[in-house]
């Protein structure tokens, strides 16, 4: 699915990963200049050559997205690169952990909200002043299915995503009147993805049972009987980030095959 993005530029974070690397792909090929961020920088280039190579203009620089004066660098770079602007800005990049609440290290929780939410705060701090300049933007969240219904044993990963979603609709409302649409995506359990390999492990070993019991599991509380795709959410985003999504603002789409409805 192309989406039309001639004239537009986009900053996309944890692009190194099966779900960012695939957004900023699906921005290239539309015709937008791409700059992206992830916290390896050999990954980082890797996926920059492979996007520019098959689709347009991609750079990229990598980054810990918890560290402010990091965040602010790429940001930098990024203005930079894309001539100045930035005008869609989809923060991918989080990590998700497990574990029974008693169990989980003060160390941990803390970490699983800085990357999830510290880093999203930050890379929208440092490039909103660039979108207001130009009285456009395009912010994309990620959440996700345990923001809106908190998963078991997991509930430092489902607090920071709820999180999320308040942070989109606080900033639809506080930068609606500069040009500015804030939204962001609940995916489910996604196929072929480093968070689907990590709680699939996390939960056979906590359920103690094996993976195709656990995909089992999880399938059938689906309508649509699958797992999300990575092209299911890629198209969602590009959509929120085309003329499409042009009277959206402030919400927590979901793309969970039914399994979250509200």
């Amino acid at each position: 699915m192309t989406f039309d993005f001639e004239g537009k530029t986009a900053l996309v974070t944890g692009a190194a990963g099966a779900i960012g690397k695939a957004i900023a792909e699906g921005f290239a090929e539309g015709g937008a200049r791409v700059f992206i961020t992830d916290l390896n920088q050999e990954a980082v280039d890797a996926a920059a050559k492979e996007i520019s190579g098959g689709a347009g203009f991609c750079e990229g620089l990598a980054a810990d997205v918890t560290v402010g004066e990091q965040v602010e660098a790429v940001v930098s770079a990024a203005a930079k690169a894309l001539g100045g602007r930035i005008d869609i800005l989809v923060n991918v990049a989080g990590i998700v952990a497990q574990g029974p609440v008693e169990d989980i290290p003060v160390e941990e929780w803390d970490k699983v909200f800085a990357v999830n939410c510290r880093g999203s705060f930050l890379f929208i701090k440092y490039a909103v002043g660039l979108m207001k300049a130009n009285s456009f933007g395009r912010i994309i969240n990620f959440s996700s299915k345990s923001g809106k219904t908190g998963s078991a044993v997991m509930s430092h990963y489902s607090a920071a995503k709820a999180a999320i979603i308040g942070l989109t609709q606080s900033l639809a409302y506080e930068l609606a009147d500069s040009g500015i649409n804030v939204n962001c995506l609940c995916p489910g359990i996604t196929e072929a993805t480093g968070v689907w390999n990590n709680v699939s492990s996390g939960y056979v070993k906590n359920l103690n049972l094996p993976v195709a019991e656990v995909i089992k599991k999880f399938t059938a509380k689906v309508p649509l009987k699958r797992l999300a795709k990575i092209t299911d959410v890629v198209a969602v985003t590009l959509f929120l980030a085309s003329e499409g999504g042009d009277y959206m603002t402030g919400q927590a789409i979901n793309v969970t095959g039914g399994r979250e409805m509200h």
